[in-house]
């Protein structure tokens, strides 16, 4: 009879009933439970994969919150400081663990900083915290280190004399400088070939995390690791950086002494040599924490102040008011300090339009729900994937004065430095950027320095572009720019 039937049915009619077989198989597994936030119209197979442009974010579109199926993973998009507070700090405990994001667990791992979990995460955020602190983290100690590498940056900026030169990796590797002393004890030369290498790498893979196959990987990583592509140039440059921090650690194990921790490596493998029961701490526990702190304590500032020195080079009168206050309150005589801050209150106000205009994290590390919850009366059952939208609290138009253009006065009342609640670059919540102190006083730092002794101009019969590159960051396109000296 099977086989009778079989014979009877033509290829086209068994087509037709397996596509209609798995449309409706599609539907069943990704409808959405009741009282879910309103889904915009979702494709067959495809899910919202349609809509993705960041460019022209969705999120203007479809309200403050709503629901999006990429591939089969559920997530919902929280804009508004109502909501963005309500996720991340009312409810800051039901949303703090990580999604499963295949692309992202291939670099960042599920145990180091920045995608680990429950206990592991806490475990490894307070011994952090601490031990940067520890070595100067909020102290002079730390200030001086920067203090330090401003000065090497000021000087190969001034070997360029004035000439068109690109500043990414310069820029790059004096924040990196900072972030590597305190990781492992060492900064390296802006000659030095082989960590040069290293930083291209780092910048390609922050470029290339935004393209199409990159974020593909997540929806589709049993298709898209057997294909080329983006995401396999990352994994591959990512090799390298492992690498790299495995001789780091490997040299600090050589001549390790448990009584006298140099750095953060030494720090963690104190801590490893007492963990013998929970293994909290283990060396490739190590190994994904050193990194996540190399490569966010450096892509981040780096890709701020490279959207610094551009916002001053296209607004000159800004530049000049700057420099103004930084003659009157320092002068030319001694080097920026941490106390100039509280004196500085436009260039402060300068810093801080430099992040909200910049944007360099537009959509925040992504959340996951712990549990079955509700925000706003709608319903986020557990294992959803929460992505909280900064832009739409740093471009607020009620809070903003001329939102979506470069205006200092957005943090000045009377002439003092202010600050608005919606300026939240770094996250809030318990989960909150762990550099914040450190990546403030280094843009702080950086750019009084440079503007102390620099101006900045467009080369001759060039016009800047204020076009951005999104990747892991929104950073700017890569341009060439004149420091002339002051």
């Amino acid at each position: 009879m099977l086989h009778f039937l079989w014979d009877s049915v033509s290829l086209q009619t068994f087509l037709i009933f397996l596509f209609i077989f798995l449309l409706i198989a599609d539907y069943m597994k990704n409808r959405n439970p009741k009282n879910f936030p309103p889904t915009p119209l979702r494709l067959p197979f495809l899910g919202h994969l349609y809509l993705v442009d960041f460019k022209d974010p969705i999120i203007k579109r479809y309200g403050d919150i709503f629901g999006l199926n990429m591939g089969g993973m559920k997530t919902v998009l929280i804009s508004g400081m109502r909501l963005v507070k309500e996720v991340l700090v009312n409810q800051g405990d039901k949303f703090l663990e990580r999604p499963d994001l295949p692309f992202d667990e291939q670099m960042f791992s599920k145990i180091g900083l920045v995608f680990s979990t429950g206990h592991l995460w806490k475990a490894q955020r307070r011994f952090t915290l601490t031990t940067l602190r520890n070595f100067g983290l909020g102290k002079r100690s730390l200030e001086e280190r920067i203090q330090e590498e401003c000065r090497y940056l000021v000087d190969v900026f001034r070997d360029e004399q004035g000439n068109p030169f690109n500043p990414q990796l310069k820029i790059t590797n004096a924040v990196a400088n900072v972030i590597c002393s305190l990781i492992f004890g060492n900064r390296f030369d802006y000659d030095d070939e082989d960590f040069q290498r290293l930083l291209k790498l780092m910048n390609e893979m922050t470029a290339l995390h935004g393209a199409v196959t990159s974020q593909l990987y997540n929806n589709f990583p049993s298709i898209m690791k057997y294909l080329p592509g983006a995401h396999q140039t990352i994994f591959k440059h990512w090799r390298v950086l492992q690498k790299f921090m495995q001789e780091q650690i490997n040299k600090h194990k050589e001549d390790w002494n448990p009584s006298e921790s140099r750095d953060y490596i030494d720090s963690y493998l104190l801590e490893i040599s007492k963990d013998h029961d929970s293994n909290t701490f283990q060396e490739e526990h190590l190994m994904a924490c050193s990194l996540d702190l190399m490569f966010a304590g450096t892509e981040t500032t780096s890709s701020t102040l490279r959207w610094a020195l551009l916002f001053m080079a296209v607004h000159p009168e800004i530049q000049a008011r700057v420099q103004a206050e930084i003659d009157a309150v320092i002068g030319q005589a001694r080097p920026p300090a941490l106390e100039d801050r509280n004196k500085l209150h436009y260039t402060n106000a300068v810093i801080h339009e430099v992040q909200r205009k910049g944007n360099v994290i537009p959509f925040n590390v992504p959340r996951m729900a712990s549990e079955d919850t509700y925000v706003d009366g709608y319903y986020i059952p557990k294992g959803t994937v929460i992505t909280t939208n900064l832009t739409s609290l740093l471009f607020d138009k009620n809070e903003w004065k001329a939102p979506d253009t470069f205006n200092p006065e957005n943090f000045l009342k009377d002439g003092k430095f202010w600050k608005n609640e919606c300026f939240l670059p770094f996250s809030t919540g318990k989960r909150s950027c762990l550099g914040e102190l450190l990546a403030r006083s280094e843009l702080f730092l950086f750019f009084t320095s440079l503007l102390q002794k620099f101006t900045f101009q467009a080369p001759p019969d060039t016009t800047l572009s204020l076009q951005s590159m999104l990747g892991i960051t929104n950073a700017p396109q890569p341009y060439k720019i004149c420091a002339v000296p002051r």
